[in-house]
């Protein structure tokens, strides 16, 4: 025997206790919300209405889905856009690493300036 059952036995055992106390007016008010509760609980929803193109009729008989609905909306925006934003940054056109490093071996200004420390607060001092 676990913990959760030893748990349960007890608070009813609590719950037991307790109902003796409850009076007849109680009681019948008690047995009416379990009666709407119960009568609520087996009440099967209809089904919401969804928009769906004369074309998925035969997809949704075999699926008895929504076909495009609001929830299939949302990600397929948001795919769509994706798509559109990564394909955007393919097309600008970036300078290779070839041309890179061709301008920096063409250029007057010696590789070991790139690397001297300083002249990074040269560039900074020089652009004002």
């Amino acid at each position: 025997m676990n913990d959760q059952d030893e748990l349960a036995r007890r608070i009813a055992k609590l719950l037991d206790e307790s109902a003796d106390g409850i009076g007849q007016a109680q009681r019948e008010r008690l047995i009416a919300a379990r009666k709407l509760a119960l009568s609520k609980h087996h009440e099967t929803p209809s089904p919401a209405p969804a928009w769906v193109p004369a074309w998925a009729g035969n997809v949704s008989r075999f699926t008895e889905r929504r076909v495009l609905g609001i929830q299939y909306l949302i990600p397929i925006a948001a795919l769509v856009l994706g798509l559109s934003g990564v394909a955007y940054m393919h097309s600008t056109p970036t300078p290779d690493i070839a041309d890179i490093d061709a301008g920096l071996l063409t250029d007057e200004l010696p590789i070991n300036a790139y690397l001297d420390q300083g002249f990074d607060s040269w560039l900074k001092r020089s652009s004002r």
